[in-house]
């Protein structure tokens, strides 16, 4: 089979997952208020992927760079069919929200007013915002022939104002900046009503430029290239690089200006001469500029019937809130699936640690944290109390460097170490290991995750927590934090693979042991769930099992290149993609290995930045009933018909529908209510344990 049919293209298959994130919003079945989440988090995750992937390629072109991808395609090609296929999927998003969800929000209490349908109080109103709220603030640019067009922020809404006469316009700019208020509540006639900051400044824009007339006032939009990476081999300080930049990035070159459809040709022929854009670079959108900005409204207080029925994290059976951490880990092994159950005992178990005074040392990688998380909290206490305590802290986290230069800074002031990573790699992993002196000697604690220390998305993410006290784990810990900490050749492993050393070479070994069984007329068998399958050797390893006969079925919730269902080639693998209510982040991997199951937790997706370029961790999970668990959940997510769609061989995906005798099977719902059953057992269980009543001198 010819090369170029192998493997899909890694950025239509991310659009084609934005795709998928947009069939959420078009959904009538979900609840309305979840729907507009849905569009929202469709258009932030493009907004994210032209800054960088759309931003990378425009790179390459400048540079003349002509390398092709797997599909045959030079970096020119690739940008001109991307820049087709987001246009498509752009009008996609607007067609949702003008013809569908906005007149459904209407007619549900949430109205948008524009200046055409304001009641004479509602003007009255307005026209008090402008003159207290934005009139002060807000300062109009002009823009003259000898001025440099100013540096407008980076995602923010500005407004182009053009001045009469018509025949030699003048212009000027209005930005709008971060820190204003988009959506101006009204009082109406509907439960909601509110309207645009920028369709306010329309309305009064005349009162910035006294006894002129101004043209028009049109909102835009810049987005600046992302794909910006610190040298790390000049010997300069990674703190000041980074810095750098988030400087750089302020400056950047833009990919894409986004601006209102009514704009003329005079005010697009502007921008376009100031900003140096090419046709397809300015983007002309039919309706509100910005979409993920209507997330706001997803919070709108008095709705709850326009939202999900709530699912809260619930306690984990197996752990004993009136045990201390330490004690449960000792017991037996402690998995957690969240979002279904709760992060709790992982904050805990960190916030225990910090007071803890047979604590001796806590040693934690930070890769994305909340803005007030408690577990960096946990740190700096811990610290201030005398232990000894490192954090690897990744600056390199991207679109997180700010936040994490000042926990950095945060911790280090308390009397934590921090380490800044590792040089020319980003530190992903997600482990954290607790060294503590107990009557019997010193014992580890570790955790380790799919998912980030991060307390927030851990109500809203499918991540892994495995808890143990493994003493060869807590051995390769220790071996892990000293090769990482002190940048030395790390000792060989003992269960733990690590990223970039010998995680892929592992995941290789798996997959050929799954060969080796089926040509030896045994079973083989391969279940996997990550974020990513981009990596060429990998996708090739699982071709050749399923040549072999290996089955292979993958839930891979994003970018998948590997082609499934073609004769000769995969017709062995299935590949299947959840969208759902909570976000699919979690890493498990399943192998038969005749007959001896074998069950992994990664923090590393199958990709050549995860295997090659970054500091990830593969974690064997080996306790009977976690892996027993684990197994089931893994099972769960692959049987999926409601909310799954599989990958076909032409890279579209399908909806995965029961059968007429099939049982309906919605992953994410088993999940909570499997969760939900153990939970009220549990409660049942103790509330119903006898306490006999002893003698005076015989208690336990």
């Amino acid at each position: 089979m010819d090369v170029s049919t192998r493997y899909f293209n890694r950025e239509f298959s991310w659009l084609e997952f934005n795709q998928r994130v947009l069939n959420e919003a078009n959904d009538p079945a979900i609840p309305l208020l979840e729907r507009l989440k849905f569009l929202a988090i469709s258009a932030g995750n493009l907004d994210e992927f032209t800054a960088v992937r759309v931003g990378s390629l425009m790179m390459l072109v400048s540079q003349g760079r002509q390398q092709t991808d797997p599909e045959g395609s030079s970096p020119i090609e690739q940008l001109q069919a991307l820049r087709a296929r987001i246009c498509d999927f752009t009008s996609r998003q607007y067609a949702c929200f003008l013809s569908d969800l906005e007149p459904a929000l209407e007619a549900a209490g949430l109205k948008r007013m524009t200046a055409d349908n304001l009641t004479d109080r509602q003007f009255k109103i307005v026209e008090q915002l402008f003159a207290q709220e934005i009139f002060p603030i807000f300062s109009p640019i002009a823009i003259h022939a000898e001025t440099e067009f100013p540096l407008l922020i980076n995602q923010t809404l500005n407004v182009c104002v053009r001045l009469a006469p018509e025949t030699e316009s003048r212009f000027a700019v209005i930005p709008f900046g971060r820190a204003v208020r988009r959506f101006l509540t009204l009082p109406g006639e509907v439960a909601y009503s509110y309207i645009l900051l920028e369709d306010v400044v329309r309305m009064f824009v005349g009162q910035y430029f006294p006894g002129e007339t101004a043209l028009e006032c049109v909102p835009f939009r810049i987005t600046r290239n992302a794909d910006l990476e610190i040298r790390e081999d000049d010997g300069s300080d990674l703190l000041a690089g980074m810095r750098e930049i988030l400087a750089a990035r302020k400056e950047s070159e833009c990919v894409r200006v986004e601006i209102a459809a009514e704009a003329s040709a005079a005010l697009r022929n502007f921008l376009r001469e100031q900003l140096e854009l090419s046709d397809d670079e300015l983007v002309a959108l039919p309706g509100p500029l910005d979409l993920a900005a209507f997330m706001r409204l997803t919070d709108s207080q008095g709705f709850d019937a326009l939202r999900y029925e709530p699912w809260p994290p619930l306690s984990s059976p197996g752990i004993d809130p009136a045990k201390t951490m330490f004690e449960t880990i000792a017991r037996q092994d402690v998995l957690l699936y969240h979002p279904y159950e709760s992060f709790e005992p992982v904050v805990r178990l960190l916030e225990e640690a910090a007071d803890d005074p047979d604590v001796l040392a806590i040693k934690q990688t930070l890769y994305r944290t909340s803005s007030r998380s408690p577990i960096v909290a946990a740190l700096q206490r811990a610290a201030e109390n005398g232990k000894y305590v490192t954090a690897i802290v990744e600056l390199k986290a991207r679109f997180d460097e700010a936040r994490n230069m000042e926990w950095a800074r945060n911790l280090e002031r308390a009397g934590v170490q921090v380490i800044y990573g590792v040089r020319g790699l980003k530190t992903h992993a997600k482990i954290c290991l607790i060294i503590r002196k107990e009557p019997q000697g010193i014992q580890r604690y570790l955790h380790f995750g799919t998912g980030n220390y991060n307390e927030i998305t851990a109500r809203l993410y499918s991540d892994v927590s495995l808890m143990t006290c493994d003493e060869e784990l807590g051995a390769d810990a220790t071996t892990f934090f000293n090769a990482v900490t002190g940048y030395s050749q790390p000792q060989r492993f003992r269960k733990l693979e690590m990223a970039p050393l010998g995680l892929r070479e592992k995941l290789l070994e798996m997959i050929e042991l799954e060969i080796t069984q089926r040509k030896q007329n045994q079973k083989g068998m391969i279940f996997a769930k990550f974020n990513a399958l981009v990596d060429e050797q990998i996708i090739d390893a699982l071709y050749a099992a399923s040549a072999a006969g290996v089955k292979i079925r993958l839930n891979v919730r994003g970018i998948c290149c590997l082609r499934p269902g073609v004769p000769g080639l995969s017709e062995n693998i299935t590949v299947t993609s959840v969208v759902d209510r909570f976000l699919e982040h979690s890493r498990v991997l399943y192998f038969h290995h005749g007959g001896d199951d074998r069950m992994f937790i990664s923090s590393a997706d199958w990709m050549p930045r995860n295997l090659d370029r970054r500091v990830e961790l593969l974690v064997p999970v080996e306790d009977a009933a976690a892996k027993q668990k684990l197994l089931s959940v893994l099972k769960v997510h692959l049987q999926d018909n409601v909310k799954a769609r599989k990958l076909q061989p032409d890279g579209s995906y399908e909806l995965v529908k029961a059968g007429s005798k099939t049982e309906r099977v919605r992953s994410q719902e088993v999940l909570y209510q499997r969760t939900s059953e153990a939970w009220a057992d549990a409660q049942t269980t103790s509330t119903m344990t006898f306490e006999p009543h002893r003698a005076p001198g015989q208690e336990v």
